[in-house]
C-alpha cells in the first residue's frame, strides 16, 4: 500500500496499471452521476412521502446545478492547491454522507440540505478526476481517457433510469448510493497514487493568489470558448432531454412503462459519442471540426425532433442521434483542457471553468425551452436548440483558430 500511495506520473506506470486507474475513476464518477438520476426516478416515491410539488421537487436536482455553476472554478483552485487525489476522495465522501444523511432525513428541508452536501461531492469529483487523469496517463493515451472518463454521466444516468424503478423505497435507493461511494473512496484511496510534491506544483493558498489565477484565467480566450461550447452543449442536451418524458408520452404516445427504459437508450447513446471522440482525437481529427460536427447534427437533429414533421420510429431514432454525436463535444473539450490552460498548474482551474459553464447550461437551458414551449409549442424549443447550435458552431470556430494559433507560436 505504501508504494502504492508514493507513486507518481514521474515514474514508470505500466499501461494496464493506468487503465485500472481510469476505470477506476470513471467508476467513481458513474457513482456520483447516479445521485443527480436517483432523484428523477424516485420522484414519485419522495412527492407521496414529503406531500411537496413537482416545483419544489425539481430544488433536488436543480441545487447541483447551481453549486457547479458557482463553485466550478473555485473547486478548481481547490484542486490545484490540496491535491487532485485528495480531493476526488474528500468527494466521495461528502457523497457517501449526504446520501447517508438524505436516506435519514425526517422532513424534506432536511433532504434537500443531504442534496446540497451531495452536490458538493459531485463538483469536487467532476473537478479532481480530469486532473488525476491528466496526472496518471500517458500522453499518448491521454484522448482516449478523457473520452471513457466523458462516459460517466451518461452511463450514471442511464443505469439509474434503469434500475431506479426497481426500488420500491426511495431509502434504501439512497443507502445504495451511500454505500456505492464508500466502496469506490476505499478503491481510489488504495489504487490511485499521490502527486509528490517537489515533482507537481501547486497554488498558493493566499485568497489574492487565488484571485489572480481565477482572473488569468478567465482572461485566457481558449478557456472561456471552452466553458462557452460546454454551456450551449448543456444548454441543447437539457433542452431534449428533460423533457424526452414528456415527447415519449404526449407526441409519440409511448406507454408510460416504456418511457424510462426508452430515455435511458437515448441517454446511453451519448457514450458512443464520447468514446468516438476519444479514438478520434488520438487519430489526429482537428479538435475544432468535431465539435462543429457534433453542434451541427445536434441543431438539424434537434429540429426533426420538436418539429412535428417525422413518423414517431424516426424522430426518437432522431434523439438517439443527437446524444450520439453530442458526446463528441465533452470528450474533446476535456482532452483539450492541458492544451489550452495557461499553465498546467491552472488546469483544474480551466476544468472549474468549464464546469461552471456546463451547469449554467443546466440551468438556463429547460427555462429556455419551457418559455418557447409556452409561446410557440415544440416548434419554439427546437428554436433554442438550432440557435445554440449556431452559437457553439462559432464558438467552436473561434476555439479552432485559438489552436492553430497556439501551434504556430510552438513551432515558431
Amino acid at each position: 500500500m505504501t508504494s502504492v500511495a508514493l507513486l507518481d506520473r514521474s515514474q514508470a506506470m505500466p499501461a494496464s496499471r493506468q487503465w485500472t486507474i481510469v476505470s477506476l475513476l470513471v467508476g467513481s464518477g458513474v457513482v456520483s452521476s447516479l445521485q443527480i438520476g436517483k432523484a428523477v426516478v424516485a420522484a414519485p416515491l419522495l412527492q407521496a412521502d414529503f406531500n411537496v410539488s413537482l416545483t419544489a421537487l425539481g430544488w433536488l436536482t436543480g441545487l447541483f446545478a447551481v453549486f457547479g455553476f458557482l463553485g466550478g472554478i473555485p473547486a478548481g483552485a481547490a484542486v490545484s492547491r490540496m491535491g487532485d487525489r485528495r480531493i476526488f476522495l474528500l468527494g466521495l465522501a461528502v457523497i457517501a454522507l449526504g446520501s447517508a444523511l438524505g436516506a435519514l432525513a425526517p422532513t424534506f428541508a432536511v433532504l434537500l440540505l443531504a442534496r446540497a452536501i451531495e452536490g458538493l461531492g459531485i463538483l469536487l469529483i467532476a473537478v479532481a478526476g480530469p486532473a488525476i487523469l491528466q496526472r496518471v496517463v500517458d500522453p499518448s493515451r491521454r484522448d482516449v481517457a478523457f473520452g471513457l472518463w466523458s462516459c460517466f454521466m451518461p452511463i450514471g444516468m442511464a443505469l439509474a433510469m434503469l434500475i431506479g424503478p426497481l426500488f420500491v423505497d426511495w431509502h434504501m435507493l439512497w443507502w445504495g448510493c451511500a454505500v456505492l461511494a464508500a466502496v469506490a473512496a476505499y478503491a481510489v484511496f488504495l489504487m490511485v497514487p499521490t502527486r509528490i510534491a517537489s515533482a507537481a506544483p501547486v497554488l498558493s493558498s493566499s485568497w489574492r493568489s487565488l484571485v489572480a489565477n481565477t482572473w488569468l484565467t478567465m482572461r485566457s480566450r481558449g478557456p472561456v470558448l471552452m466553458a462557452v461550447c460546454f454551456a450551449l452543449y448543456s444548454l441543447m442536451f437539457l433542452a431534449l432531454f428533460n423533457f424526452l418524458p414528456v415527447l415519449l408520452n404526449q407526441r409519440m404516445q409511448v406507454a408510460h412503462g416504456w418511457a424510462g427504459p426508452l430515455s435511458a437508450l437515448a441517454t446511453g447513446a451519448n457514450i458512443v459519442g464520447n468514446l468516438a471522440a476519444g479514438h478520434l482525437l488520438a487519430r489526429g481529427v482537428g479538435r475544432a471540426k468535431l465539435i462543429v460536427v457534433a453542434a451541427a447534427t445536434m441543431g438539424i437533429a434537434g429540429l426533426g425532433v420538436f418539429l412535428p414533421v417525422f413518423p414517431d420510429t424516426v424522430t426518437f431514432l432522431l434523439c438517439v442521434l443527437f446524444a450520439a454525436v453530442g458526446g463528441l463535444i465533452p470528450a474533446t473539450l476535456f482532452s483539450t483542457v492541458p492544451i489550452l490552460a495557461p499553465s498546467a498548474v491552472l488546469a483544474p482551474v480551466v476544468v472549474g471553468l468549464m464546469n461552471s459553464g456546463v451547469n449554467f447550461g443546466q440551468v438556463i437551458g429547460p427555462v429556455l425551452v419551457s418559455g418557447a414551449f409556452e409561446a410557440f409549442g415544440w416548434p419554439g424549443a427546437g428554436a433554442v436548440v438550432a440557435v445554440a447550435a449556431l452559437l457553439a458552431i462559432t464558438a467552436a470556430i473561434a476555439l479552432g483558430l485559438t489552436l492553430v494559433a497556439i501551434s504556430k507560436r510552438a513551432s515558431a
